[in-house]
């Protein structure tokens, strides 16, 4: 098995990309210069001349207040970037794997986590983006893995824990939102399970979390207490930021239906913090 990774500098991708070298499986990860998935012909160029049997993007605009501005920027990237990864994948015979985001829905659901068969209706253009992604990728595509993710966090700095060091070094004190609630997910859980779908041959749509919930506040005290860093958090209401991007208060999906078909216990969030943070010594 061929493995072709777009967005090669973030998070995610480098998550693959530790595994793939550590078991020693084919892959390429073109940089994104020259694999930008927004122009139809260098996609369909690098995956004809790669030819993988597996396309796995994890490129995408995740500025979530920035997309309100750059809003053709965030659905360019989010919504016909995938299509064209889609297109080639349907031309080239690859199987397409693409990640999705709790942002899908608006969080009013009061009746425990979001499953796959709920009803969506994103808040804002980036949830918005990466809703179309999902409904183009499967108008172009018959073989796919759709997984939504949450709250993902690995190496690089766009996620949370990196930003909440950052915000502890220049801050008196911090306050972060106690009222905003998904789930904390690792990149190497997103890594090992995607793999293990992809061997077990699963396809469609499914949600890929760590397990339980917690607040933005709950995640915060959990980091700091790793890292041994005393500094007071004050609890306060998503609202005090007055964000450009409204976000869901609640939109902890639950990975129960890719749990089952793959017969395991996915970790819980808690414990995937503590060991990125063991593993890479912050």
């Amino acid at each position: 098995m061929r493995y072709l990774i777009s967005g090669k500098n973030g998070q995610l991708a480098q998550a693959f990309i530790r595994r793939f070298r550590e078991k020693s499986i084919d892959f390429a990860a073109p940089d994104e210069s020259q694999f930008d998935i927004t122009d139809l012909d260098k996609v369909t160029e690098i995956v004809d001349s790669y030819k993988p049997d597996v396309i796995i993007n994890c490129a995408a605009y995740n500025l979530v207040d920035r997309a309100e501005q750059e809003n053709d920027k965030a659905f360019n990237i989010n919504a016909s970037g995938p299509k064209h990864l889609a297109y080639a994948a349907q031309r080239y015979n690859a199987f397409f794997v693409h990640f999705g985001s709790d942002y899908v829905f608006d969080g009013l659901k009061e009746n425990g986590l979001y499953k796959e068969d709920d009803v969506v209706n994103p808040l804002n253009a980036y949830g918005k983006s990466k809703l179309l992604g999902e409904r183009l990728i499967q108008e172009e595509v018959n073989r796919y893995l759709i997984l939504r993710l949450s709250w993902v966090f690995g190496e690089g700095r766009q996620n949370f824990i990196y930003k909440l060091i950052e915000w502890s070094r220049d801050s008196e004190y911090l306050r972060v939102a106690c009222d905003e609630f998904s789930v904390p997910t690792y990149t190497h859980t997103v890594a090992d399970i995607t793999l293990r779908a992809l061997d077990r041959g699963i396809s469609g749509l499914y949600h890929l979390t760590n397990s339980g919930f917690c607040s933005r506040y709950e995640w915060a005290r959990l980091i700091l207490n790793g890292l041994g860093i005393d500094k007071f958090i004050r609890p306060v209401s998503m609202d005090t930021f007055d964000l450009p991007a409204k976000r869901p208060r609640f939109s902890a999906m639950s990975n129960e239906k890719i749990c089952e078909l793959l017969d395991i216990d996915i970790p819980l969030w808690e414990e995937g913090v503590k060991v990125f943070l063991r593993e890479r010594n912050l």
